[in-house]
């Protein structure tokens, strides 16, 4: 359970952590300090990059610059208790930006907390919580409901907590509850041009129960059931409907209800593989034309460690997920959300003890439910490459490489993006 645990905490840090200018090391650089033996670090991060599309958009605007990250984080092994905490402060500055004559400078804020304990062999709970104040898509918001770097001082707040019970040798549950909460600075739209705080703030609350039934040492199946509601908060006008009168954020509140079975097997002592599928009903109430929908839902992964420092995860999610697009069908129907299938892949490979190479890869296709745009579809690819060296116990240096594309069914929305670094880490 250690170990796993340990898993975890990493890859809650990747879904925030891909702030910085070079973008996906970060989740690799900033790792380590979840598993270090010490209560506490402190480090920080130099880089220089150029950026060729940092707005993220069709109007693209290249830049050379400068990042500074750093970070203190803290992390108390107890008897049956484990706590850590991680604060980590973004500071970037655009050449292209002061060549304009306009602000070079962004801001960015993360912290990240996580609290194991056992309260005895058979009960167990977790509790993390990942803040962050920023820019960039992946720093808000996981999932990438809106695929465009916005700016301002916009939050995110992404809380879990997950009650693990063996009720018997065989038997076992997992509960767990999740809260999500958005908030972007860009507010006082319309319903002609409706603001980013009208279309996206919102709180997203889930809760899930697994009943789980070990078959073998190997093996355990299982059987869940997930509630989730979300509730858009910006309180502003985001369209307008055939009769002229306006919708507002709420009227793309929506409840989910999501069967499904699974099953999570351990196939050696280095390869490890979940599968899970089901059913989601979706019920966006507030909009009488986009009432229920059907849709499947499916989570898939595969680990593989094939040698002590390296390892493969390759996956697939496929789920419904929020959207920075609204506009009204001929219909009058609003976009409501978004079906999404990601694939994804993860490898890292220790070349040596101190050079540690990396390659993150992300594929998304995401489809219009309602509106405008019905049917139509996003389709994202990410590509990430690092190579970090160890120079000693206090200094380390890193380079890299990440490629994003969005290619949109709608007009002017598609993009791409490059961006090369070279940093240097000190840590204490």
């Amino acid at each position: 359970m250690k170990k796993i645990f340990a898993m975890k905490k990493i890859f809650i840090s990747a879904g925030l952590a891909a702030v910085s200018a070079a973008g996906f090391e970060t989740v690799f650089a900033a790792a380590p300090d979840a598993l270090s033996p010490k209560d506490w670090n402190v480090s920080g991060t130099l880089r220089g990059f150029y950026d060729d599309n940092y707005a993220v958009g069709g109007n693209q605007k290249g830049s050379f610059g400068l990042e500074v990250l750093p970070t203190i984080s803290l992390n108390v092994p107890l008897q049956q208790t484990e706590f850590g905490l991680r604060y980590t402060y973004g500071l970037f500055y655009y050449q292209q930006r002061q060549d304009m004559g306009v602000d070079a400078f962004d801001q960015t804020h993360q912290m990240e907390l996580w609290l194991d304990h056992a309260f005895n062999e058979r009960w167990r709970a977790n509790v993390t919580d990942s803040f962050a104040i920023g820019q960039e898509p992946q720093l808000l918001d996981p999932q990438q409901s809106v695929p465009y770097r916005i700016e301002g001082d916009n939050m995110a707040n992404h809380a879990n907590f997950t009650l693990n019970t063996e009720w018997t040798r065989l038997l076992s549950t997992a509960f767990h509850y999740g809260n999500d909460f958005y908030d972007y600075q860009n507010s006082g739209g319309n319903a002609s041009a409706p603001s980013y705080a009208g279309i996206l703030n919102r709180d997203e609350q889930n809760v899930s129960l697994d009943f789980q039934w070990t078959i073998q040492p190997e093996t355990m199946a299982f059987i869940g059931y997930n509630f989730n509601l979300v509730n858009y908060t910006g309180g502003e006008q985001i369209a307008v409907d055939l009769n002229g009168v306006p919708y507002m954020s709420d009227s793309r509140d929506l409840m989910s209800h999501t069967a499904y079975v699974g099953v999570n097997h351990q196939f050696t002592a280095n390869i490890s593989g979940m599968v899970k599928g089901g059913v989601t009903y979706t019920d966006s109430y507030n909009d009488s034309r986009n009432s229920t929908s059907l849709s499947p839902y499916a989570d898939l992964s595969v680990s593989y460690t094939y040698i002590p420092g390296s390892y493969v995860q390759v996956g697939l999610t496929h789920q419904i997920n929020a959207t920075d697009v609204v506009s009204p069908g001929l219909d009058g129907s609003l976009t409501q959300n978004q079906e999404s299938t990601v694939v994804y892949a993860d490898i890292n490979h220790r070349f040596t003890p101190k050079l540690l190479g990396t390659v993150i890869g992300r594929f998304s296709s995401s489809t219009f439910n309602g509106g405008a745009y019905n049917n139509s579809s996003d389709e994202a690819y990410g590509l990430g490459i690092n190579l970090n060296y160890q120079i000693n116990r206090h200094f380390s240096t890193d380079l890299g490489y990440n490629y994003d594309d969005l290619v949109s069914g709608i007009a002017g929305r598609s993009y791409d993006r490059n961006r090369v670094y070279i940093g240097l880490t000190a840590k204490y």
